[in-house]
């Protein structure tokens, strides 16, 4: 049943509509042609968008796919993921985010430059962001994305995928910059909380509500599951039997899937790395007027964070309730598989969303490994009415469009401020700018290339292949910016140390794991059990704790960081009003000197050239510089001598009105007790 109606099209054109509305306006609301404008919104959003941008920065399509599809498969275990969210976030307004802004940096990697000094740090974390970002949030988005379109829209996964990147990269390039994207994504947020509270109501009315699939999910058996290839595998009961704690949130220690020591604590640490340290998420806080704003902002997101369990992982397991032979229905004249030429004749319906015979997962959703990603999309377009089931499709394409916008933006500063500047230190504010939207079209051109091995990868394990990756790279970076904000005494010396340890570590568990493969029920995988026996959420805790012994072990060897290299940059000293003598001041000072010095040579050429210029500059060119934000009236020149102490003397004041301050604390205690019951109540 693919969308080709008018009214779904007419919703769809409506929604695009709408977002480029969205855009156009925010671009004559906010300075793009400065760094400040382009990567920070200036520094001026309220919490509203905050909240929302942060919600719809992590909701990308991955999330509508693979909580849906693991919610099929297992149950609702997964939505410990979300949940989790919940306590991290309110790390990241009340801790992190105070020292950040008094740090006075836009990345990162900038951060741990003025921490630390030296180079090699702050190199390391942004080529492994990089890495992290186009190998596993782009791809998996790209993915999830693709098999929500080619099941609703029957187009060429290829043809799709291209053609949603480019929207998405032009949406980014054209210097809308980080306001665009958290006014649109204010928008999105309220089109995706909407769409899947409708498509929710419908899934819930026609598996006859939460009691009714209490019942029947545990009898959601697949109706074909014998083997035809007797020899090359067996087909066990429990590679098809709904599991018994598929509605218990914290499971077995040893034989669980997602065991609950590794829900508690492995996912507290990979949370801390995603939401305290990652550049996607901590620019949208950085961007905020106040810290109040940041905080509630904070809040915010713990509270939609509530609604993927409800919107995504029951929605999964209705569709594998609802939907077990429901490809003989739609396309009767498929009553037989072929297998090594011969047709396979089928007594029963063809299984979909459960279904566990390889030949016939193949046949379903062009992989072997099960069909469990398609649950999402095919309760989509087989009980939404007409209209709705558009305005769905438009869910989707928000969030990926969202997501992947996000990482684009976030991308393209981390390699401006932290790669291009080593390169050309002299570059000025406009070169940075072209420079930013140059590197979101060589990551398009990337991501597109990554298209086959995508593809290629087996579905039912994508939510997991994210979370694994995760796990063996992010703990170490957790571990050292933990311990950069809240222990002075850590060094350059140990927090590189450490990362490098634990780098060799993760690579020790990850390369084994996909070389030998993840495996599966069917197809247990060959990689040694000393090795890959170990859960991954384990792995996690156990690689946080080894990367922060070797930290302070080395720091505590080593000399100690004076405190007057420290002020405003650790959690203790973040309200000291003393002078702060940055380690990376000699740099600095060096890049604004040959910046300088470019920008008086710029200046006479420009007043020599100005009237001439003016005259032969043909209006199209003027167009499109507007339109990327590099105008010559958007020109910000660089600080003197004299004004570079002014300027570091207005760092963001974190100050708040006791009020307000009262107030939101108050709502974070709120919310956590709300996140205590839900996870009391579904343990």
């Amino acid at each position: 049943m693919a969308i080709n109606n008018p009214a779904d099209i007419t919703v769809i054109i409506g929604y695009f509509i709408m977002v480029i509305g969205v855009g156009i306006w925010s671009m004559f609301r906010t300075n793009r042609g400065t760094v400040g404008g382009y990567f920070l919104a200036g520094r001026t959003m309220t919490w509203w968008p905050v909240g929302a941008s942060l919600f719809a920065s992590n909701i990308g399509s991955g999330h509508f796919v693979g909580l849906a599809g693991t919610g099929a498969a297992s149950g609702i275990a997964v939505g410990g993921f979300e949940w989790n969210a919940l306590f991290i976030v309110l790390l990241l307004g009340w801790l992190f985010v105070p020292v950040y802004l008094t740090a006075g940096v836009i990345t990162m990697p900038q951060y741990l430059k003025k921490r630390f000094g030296g180079t090699r740090i702050s190199l390391y974390l942004t080529v492994i962001s990089l890495f992290l970002y186009i190998f596993t949030k782009i791809s998996v988005d790209m993915f999830s994305g693709a098999v929500f379109i080619q099941q609703a829209l029957g187009w060429n996964i290829y043809v799709a995928v291209i053609a949603l990147l480019s929207i998405t990269a032009l949406y980014t390039v054209t210097g809308k910059g980080l306001a665009a994207l958290m006014y649109t994504d204010t928008v999105q947020t309220f089109v995706i909380i909407a769409g899947a509270f409708v498509l929710t109501g419908f899934s819930f009315a026609k598996v006859g509500g939460y009691s009714a699939l209490l019942a029947s999910y545990r009898s959601a058996l697949p109706s074909a599951t014998s083997s035809l290839d007797p020899q090359r595998y067996n087909i066990s009961p429990e590679c098809y039997t709904p599991r018994q704690d598929a509605f218990s949130l914290l499971r077995d220690p040893t034989a669980g899937d997602l065991p609950w020591p590794g829900v508690v604590f492995g996912i507290a640490i990979v949370g801390g790395w995603y939401w305290c340290t990652d550049q996607v998420i901590v620019q949208r806080c950085l961007a905020a007027r106040s810290l109040t704003h940041v905080k509630a902002g904070c809040i915010m997101c713990g509270y939609l964070k509530l609604l993927p369990m409800f919107l995504m992982v029951f929605p999964g397991m209705i569709s594998r309730v609802l939907f077990p032979g429901l490809w003989l229905r739609l396309f009767p004249f498929k009553s037989h598989l072929f297998y090594e030429g011969r047709p396979y004749v089928c007594s029963s319906p063809i299984d979909e969303v459960g279904c566990v015979v390889p030949e016939v997962c193949k046949e379903v959703c062009g992989t072997e490994v099960g069909c469990s990603n398609i649950a999402y999309p095919r309760l989509v377009v087989s009980i939404m009415p007409n209209g709705l089931r558009g305005l769905m499709l438009a869910v989707m394409l928000a969030a990926l469009m969202s997501s992947l916008a996000s990482i684009f933006n976030s991308s393209s500063t981390l390699f401006t401020m932290d790669i291009w500047t080593r390169i050309r230190p002299q570059a000025a504010e406009s070169e940075l700018m072209i420079v930013g939207r140059v590197w979101v079209l060589c990551i398009v051109a990337i991501s597109i290339c990554w298209i086959p091995v995508v593809q290629a990868a087996q579905s039912g394990q994508l939510f997991d292949y994210i979370q694994s990756v995760t796990s063996y790279l992010a703990p170490p970076i957790a571990s050292v910016f933990f311990l950069a904000v809240f222990v002075k005494r850590v060094n350059e010396a140990g927090a590189f140390w450490g990362l490098m340890g634990g780098l060799v570590m993760g690579l020790c568990r990850m390369i084994p794991e996909f070389w030998f493969g993840t495996g599966s029920c069917l197809f247990p995988s060959n990689c040694p059990r000393l090795v890959c026996g170990v859960h991954y959420l384990y792995f996690a805790v156990l690689l946080f704790l080894c990367t922060s012994v070797l930290v302070l072990l080395v720091s505590c060897c080593t000399e100690p960081i004076g405190d007057q290299h420290l002020h405003r940059l650790v959690f203790s000293l973040r309200h000291s009003k003393e002078e702060r003598e940055d380690l990376d001041w000699k740099e600095e000072e060096r890049g604004r000197t040959v910046r300088r010095q470019a920008e008086e040579k710029n200046r006479e050429k420009t007043e020599r050239n100005q009237v001439a210029g003016e005259k032969t500059r043909s209006g199209i060119c003027r167009l499109v510089g507007w339109f990327c934000g590099v105008g010559g009236g958007s020109h910000v020149p660089e600080p003197s001598e004299q004004e570079v102490p002014e300027a570091s003397e207005q760092l963001p004041d974190i100050s708040e009105d006791p009020v307000w301050k009262h107030t939101v604390d108050a709502n974070a205690l709120i919310m956590m007790a709300v996140a205590v019951f839900m996870w009391g109540y579904y343990a």
